[in-house]
């Protein structure tokens, strides 16, 4: 097995698991697919939950996530798929936040994994199995990383900050509609 490169085939492997979850996942968003509900259900549900607009908010999430994990699982530009999936999933962890942290009880568990190993894999790079290696790494570069990684943070900071204000804006309308 020496030849074959085990730190490459984990990589490879963990690369297909979660960019396969991530893109099935994205693919319910945006094409309706594996059970989803589409872009119009998707942009309806992104819209009861704050996320305004409703309908870009539901394609950013579905790109994100699909775009992202097919991208993982390609291993092409690592770092932009790997900061995509994972700001995605911060959109998701914090809607998620009031379950608390375990999965059973509605919490961030699972979204937050799927960032966490996203994130990873943007980090750490694909390994020798990848289309980024067959591209020598042109889109695989530290700069890259940086790039990424700083406008994915600075967009899901961003985009859960404007949530929460427009959560806290619907509570007080409701806070005061039921003290009239």
């Amino acid at each position: 097995m020496a030849c074959l490169h085990r730190k490459d085939l984990g990589l490879l492997a963990v690369r297909i698991g979660t960019g396969g979850v991530l893109f099935a996942h994205g693919a319910q968003k945006l094409l309706g697919w594996f059970g989803g509900s589409g872009i119009d259900g998707t942009a309806q549900a992104m819209e009861a939950m704050g996320f305004r607009p409703g309908r870009a908010s539901a394609v950013a999430a579905g790109l994100g996530e699909a775009g992202g994990g097919l991208l993982l699982a390609l291993a092409g530009a690592t770092p932009a798929a790997g900061a995509a999936a994972a700001g995605a999933m911060a959109g998701a962890v914090a809607v998620h936040r009031p379950g608390g942290f375990f999965a059973t009880q509605g919490g961030y568990e699972y979204p937050a994994y799927l960032g966490f190993v996203a994130a990873t894999l943007g980090l750490s790079g694909a390994g020798r199995y990848s289309l980024d290696r067959l591209t020598r790494n042109r889109l695989d570069s530290p700069a890259m990383v940086v790039l990424a990684f700083a406008a994915s943070t600075a967009a899901a900071v961003a985009i859960v900050g404007r949530r929460e204000r427009t959560l806290a804006v619907k509570a007080e309308a409701e806070a005061a509609a039921g003290t009239e």
